[in-house]
């Protein structure tokens, strides 16, 4: 399975575009739409968005790859997609040792969507923007407009 264009927009959009490098919420060096910079990794003229695309492909790629390994049950195209966001946002490490995955992989969808709402701080703050994210995350997850929607 592969990130639908919606997830795509959602990296995009949430990411942002930045052509220098800049230090990301957690202090990473970061540039083009939420790529952290590895060690050996230098812009020092920065990138142009057709560059980006091609970073954030690769990402994606990387991020679609853990979502394979670590979901064990089957997934609509949404579901896939919201949890590519999530790693691509987080990284598979913070999925696998989540309880939104365990919750996933023994087949309640319900509480693993929840699960996708609880991951919006930064230390003990929350983020209007992680929030927001994880709002989108979870409309995508679930299908439907609104958290309070799928609850009811």
């Amino acid at each position: 399975m592969k990130l639908s264009a919606a997830g795509l927009e959602l990296i995009k959009q949430s990411e942002g575009f930045r052509a220098k490098v800049y230090l990301d919420i957690a202090r990473n060096p970061t540039i083009g739409y939420g790529h952290r910079l590895a060690p050996n990794e230098c812009y020092p003229n920065g990138i142009c968005a057709t560059e980006a695309d091609v970073i954030l492909l690769w990402d994606v790629r990387e991020a679609e790859q853990a979502v394979a390994r670590l979901v064990q049950v089957s997934l609509t195209q949404g579901q896939f997609s919201a949890l590519v966001d999530f790693v691509f946002n987080l990284g598979s490490g913070r999925l696998a040792a989540s309880t939104l995955l365990r919750d996933l992989n023994a087949g309640n969808y319900p509480s693993a969507a929840e699960q996708l709402l609880r991951w919006d701080h930064s230390g003990a703050q929350e983020i209007s923007a992680l929030k927001a994210r994880r709002e989108a995350e979870f409309r995508l997850f679930t299908g439907s407009d609104s958290p309070q929607q799928a609850a009811a």
